[in-house]
């Protein structure tokens, strides 16, 4: 069942940014801000208030790898992929994370909770491996901190 999305939650940023010209990016990140990702009506939406075609903010939100078009779960994993962390075995991070949480990268785990994302470089190399959990960051990960990692933030969501 599809859920219902509050385009109205939108009104405030519409009123402000819709006649700014060069503010789409700004419009799509506060959009994902409010809904946690770019829902198609509200993609919509933004097209009638803007006068830009949808295909167009299509064109935008899929060349930034910031905007994701589906909902992510409590917990959005993003896991290096970068030298220094695929030097470090990221690559055994990842595959415990998958181990443990039965999803591969893009994917989110059945009850919501996690959403996995692998990303080209978060820019903290001296800490590789590294993952950032939402706004938290790990480094100088192995299997063993991973599994601990993931343990106590789904003890916490309970």
């Amino acid at each position: 069942m599809e859920k219902t999305v509050d385009l109205s939650l939108l009104n405030g940023v519409l009123e402000e940014y819709a006649a700014v010209k060069g503010s789409l990016i700004t419009i799509l990140q506060h959009t994902q801000d409010i809904y946690g990702y770019l829902p198609k009506e509200a993609i919509k939406l933004i097209s009638e208030k803007t006068g830009i075609a949808e295909s167009e903010i299509l064109g935008v939100a899929t060349f930034y790898t910031q905007f994701r078009f589906e909902p992510v779960g409590k917990y959005l994993i993003m896991l290096c992929q970068g030298t220094a962390c695929h030097v470090n075995s990221s690559e055994l991070i990842l595959q415990t994370i998958k181990d443990e949480l039965g999803i591969e990268d893009g994917q989110t785990t059945e009850d919501g909770l996690f959403s996995l994302k692998c990303v080209a470089c978060l820019g903290c190399c001296s800490l590789s491996p590294v993952m950032m959990i939402n706004e938290d960051t790990y480094g100088s990960l192995t299997p063993d901190k991973t599994k601990k990692i993931l343990k106590e933030l789904r003890e916490a969501a309970q």
